[in-house]
């Protein structure tokens, strides 16, 4: 396998005007984009689009002239969701699409995302190419000149373009009136798009962070954040909280009590549902090895079964199209209903999930029951470095002390974040207390060998974001 000096396991990300995430980088990711996607056939059109930090100015005009330079179109979009992005690159026959977001991360991060034509991420080999070219010399392409250069025009209708796709997403025969729903945008992409979809489809909308302000966006809100979203589903009497993260791929729910409900349960709830009519393809589901074996006992039961992949979204998306498989997803929120959309959609999931409700006559609360947790821990904490894991003797023999003493009746998980400077240590066994102890030795081992900022270790749980904790209990 090629190592990678740019791209990780969600495309390129940084802290913005620090290396990579730089605006030298873009310019030369621009143009590399372009001579890729033209291939010296046509006149190629790229769409960008991005989230609402700040940085995104900076980047977009980079990328823009990138493109431009290499005698390729760019359509911008402004601030919208990834999927959306996705959704427009196919619908108007562009040879690509990137999206300028962090995602979930804090606004002084930004990235960049890249879909084909297909309106699927970029397979690794492709993006290992734009690497090459980026990083061995961009100015060596050739420069077109005259009227060969590109040029650069809005999308004016874009949101509305996605706006009407995501309504045609809920069968003609539902409606949402009568439904009460707390939306939590982030301050991200989808602030002005979300809460306009479930109020056309007749839904009362009670919407937050909605005013972004370049720096504000993931700020104790969002799918990073569902605490203020749940409280105000017990506020306001509402059926439903939805919250979407930055970029709006991914989403956590909060049921008609405030609970918090996470992409495992989603997906379990969606499977049953779609098994009973009959949109399960092959009865899989496509989930990474961050599921809970609790949602492979819920399949089984229904007479379905889990496959599982690396952590990304982008892998399960691979897998999904290899088995011709409908329904993928991760306990983190990003879930793909293939059938609708090629890359995570916090909205189609939300409309997933209503249609769910309306068609049942049942809560989110009653529904979510058909998943049954094992205890999980997932402890994140920050490193100075990044050596092997399998270099970490100490860590190691943590590893395999837990696992004997699981045995059959766990799974133990290490690894780093492809997105952010952390490791990443989940147990899941039968035993709560167990689990959290079993995660706590790990994690410990690995400090003394790695060593952390500051000293400590800030840890954090979960698909939501919280603090580290148990992730259920089987009941």
């Amino acid at each position: 396998m090629v190592e990678r000096r740019l791209f990780g396991t969600d495309g390129i990300r940084g802290v913005a005007n620090r290396a990579p995430m730089t605006a030298e980088t873009c310019l030369a990711l621009g143009r590399a984009i372009a001579y890729r996607m033209s291939r010296g056939r046509h006149r190629a059109k790229i769409v960008i689009g991005k989230d609402t930090r700040l940085s995104g100015y900076m980047f977009e005009t980079a990328l823009a002239s990138g493109i431009c330079s290499m005698g390729a179109d760019v359509l911008l979009c402004g601030p919208l969701p990834t999927p959306a992005i996705a959704y427009i690159t196919t619908g108007m026959r562009a040879d690509a699409g990137v999206v300028i977001s962090a995602s979930h991360n804090p606004f002084q991060d930004n990235g960049i995302k890249i879909f084909g034509a297909d309106g699927f991420k970029l397979p690794d080999e492709e993006e290992v190419e734009l690497e090459r070219l980026v990083l061995d010399g961009p100015d060596r392409l050739p420069r077109p000149l005259a009227n060969r250069v590109g040029k650069a025009s809005r999308v004016d209708d874009a949101a509305g373009r996605y706006v009407t796709f995501l309504k045609a997403r809920l069968p003609i025969d539902l409606t949402l009136e009568g439904i009460r729903i707390v939306v939590d945008c982030a301050h991200g992409a989808a602030y002005r798009a979300a809460p306009l979809v479930f109020a056309e489809l007749g839904a009362s909308v009670h919407s937050l962070a909605v005013n972004p302000d370049g720096r504000n966006i993931n700020r104790k809100c969002g799918a990073l954040h569902p605490e203020a979203m749940a409280a105000a589903v017990k506020r306001t009497g509402a059926q439903l909280g939805i919250a979407l993260d930055g970029d709006a791929d991914r989403v956590i729910f909060a049921d008609e009590r405030g609970q918090i409900v996470d992409g495992d349960a989603i997906i379990a709830i969606c499977a049953k549902q779609m098994i009973a009519e009959r949109r399960l393809s092959k009865r899989t589901v496509v989930a990474t090895v961050m599921s809970n074996i609790g949602l492979e006992k819920a399949l089984e039961a229904e007479g379905g079964r889990l496959l599982r992949t690396p952590v990304g979204d982008r892998y399960v998306v691979e897998a999904m199209r290899r088995g011709g498989y409908s329904l993928g997803g991760e306990q983190s929120g990003h879930l793909i209903f293939i059938d609708h959309a090629k890359t995570g959609d916090g909205c189609i999931a939300a409309l997933e999930i209503l249609a769910t409700m309306l068609r049942t006559g049942r809560t989110l609360g009653e529904l979510k029951g058909v998943l049954r947790r094992w205890p999980q821990v997932l402890l994140n904490f920050e490193v100075r470095a990044r050596p092997p894991l399998q270099s970490l003797s100490r860590a190691a023999r943590a590893v395999r002390s837990v696992e004997r003493a699981l045995g059959r009746d766990g799974r133990v998980l290490v690894r780093y974040s492809g997105t952010e400077p952390k490791v990443r240590v989940m147990v899941e066994g039968p035993e709560q207390a167990a689990v959290a102890r079993y995660a706590e030795r790990i994690a410990e081992a690995i400090r003394q060998e790695i060593g952390v900022p500051g000293g400590g270790a800030a840890a954090a749980g979960g698909s939501a974001g919280a603090r580290a904790r148990p992730r259920g209990a089987r009941r």
